[in-house]
């Protein structure tokens, strides 16, 4: 550590070394060694060491959260902060990440501001480890008003989910939303008014709030460019299927999209019939390029399926190729051969059934076969590890 006279001295010492050429390396490595000491200097020091003592926070983090506070700030604050949060069973890893996050926190007043707080987001059921895992993510929580935005905004939350006595829906968006009460109330009004008006309502709304509540978050502007690329996909704002098209906006890139167009295009499907696919199938194009293009493969180049197929029934498509795909294809081959049905049904008119009425109308069934077809079923582990 530098003196203090090696400070006063500096401007002489500069001026002499910088008279020789060669002493210039040296001359920017020492001024850089002091540039360096003053950036990580503190003028809270009983902060930052209480940051690395009792929390185990490194020394640049404890530096950088000290340095925001004045000198005057004493620990008993913390202390009792960090004390009130250990009692609920929030970890050490859950406090730091907290206070990284919001460092106010520190000097918040446990009776004032975090205890109601907390017992707030307790009674619509986030407590233990949920609770400390919302707040280590969510903690400017503890600082905004409990009565101007919290409370208004989970009501409004409420009021758009469908049949969630529980809160677990209301627990999954606040979970998965940054800005569910960082953003303005007025922008997530707007924005279900607006998707209202789209015909996205009831169950269809409360769907999308819940798998993709970001999107009630998003400026105006955002928000309508969503409607548009959906409408410009063919879909209109009486159709059922708009709120699925605006989920899969809402998570991929145009570029995205325009790869998996692409994709489908190399396989031989006009931009028509790919716009088709999408119209019946939104969910389809958040498929992985890989999943789609196996299987792809499976249905026109293994089993010979005609491409209108697929156009008219692209959610074949979605369907896990290892888990229901591919053994519902070995169990119908095995029926096939044996003629154990006069007419052996379509591979993509088996898909929608469930496993257990799959299993019961074609391996069950057939006694003298079933244990045959049920190892048919079970596969080769090597389509999974394909799929």
């Amino acid at each position: 550590m530098p003196t203090l006279h090696s400070y006063l001295s500096l401007s002489h010492f500069r001026s002499k070394i910088l008279c020789s050429k060669s002493n210039y390396t040296l001359c920017l490595c020492f001024f850089s060694s002091v540039s360096s000491l003053s950036h990580t200097r503190t003028s809270n020091p009983s902060i930052s060491n209480f940051l690395i003592e009792t929390l185990a926070f490194s020394e640049p983090q404890a530096i950088s959260i000290s340095n925001r506070f004045t000198p005057s700030r004493t620990l008993e604050r913390p202390h009792s902060v960090v004390q009130f949060l250990r009692q609920l069973g929030f970890s050490d890893a859950h406090i730091r990440s907290s206070i990284r996050q919001t460092p106010k926190i520190l000097f918040a007043d446990v009776d004032k501001t975090l205890k109601p707080k907390l017992q707030f987001f307790q009674n619509l059921g986030l407590a233990g480890p949920d609770l400390s895992k919302f707040i280590s993510t969510h903690s400017h929580v503890l600082h905004d008003s409990l009565e101007k935005t919290l409370t208004p905004c989970v009501d409004i939350i409420k009021k758009t989910l469908v049949n969630d006595k529980k809160n677990q829906y209301l627990i999954r968006v606040l979970q998965r939303s940054y800005g569910v009460v960082t953003e303005p109330l007025s922008r997530l009004k707007s924005s279900i008014a607006f998707l209202e008006s789209c015909g996205i309502v009831g169950s269809q709304l409360s769907m999308l709030l819940t798998n993709e509540p970001r999107v009630f978050f998003m400026p105006e502007t955002a928000l309508r460019g969503l409607i548009s690329r959906a409408i410009d996909m063919g879909f209109s704002v009486d159709s059922r299927m708009l709120v699925h098209a605006v989920h899969t906006v809402s998570c991929m890139t145009e570029e995205t999209i325009s790869k998996k167009f692409e994709l489908f295009r190399s396989f031989g499907f006009s931009m028509d019939e790919c716009k088709q696919m999408f119209r019946r199938a939104p969910r389809l194009f958040e498929c992985s390029e890989g999943k789609l293009k196996f299987g792809m493969e499976f249905y026109l180049y293994d089993i010979k399926l005609e491409r209108s197929v697929l156009v008219s029934r692209p959610t074949c498509l979605t369907c896990s190729m290892g888990e229901r795909v591919i053994p519902r294809y070995r169990v119908l081959q095995v029926i096939k051969c044996k003629r154990l049905l006069k007419k052996v049904p379509s591979l993509h008119n088996v898909l929608h059934l469930t496993e257990e009425k799959f299993i019961e109308k074609f391996v069950s069934r057939f006694t003298d076969d079933a244990e045959e077809l049920l190892v048919a079923y079970r596969g080769d582990p090597e389509w999974n590890r394909k799929s």
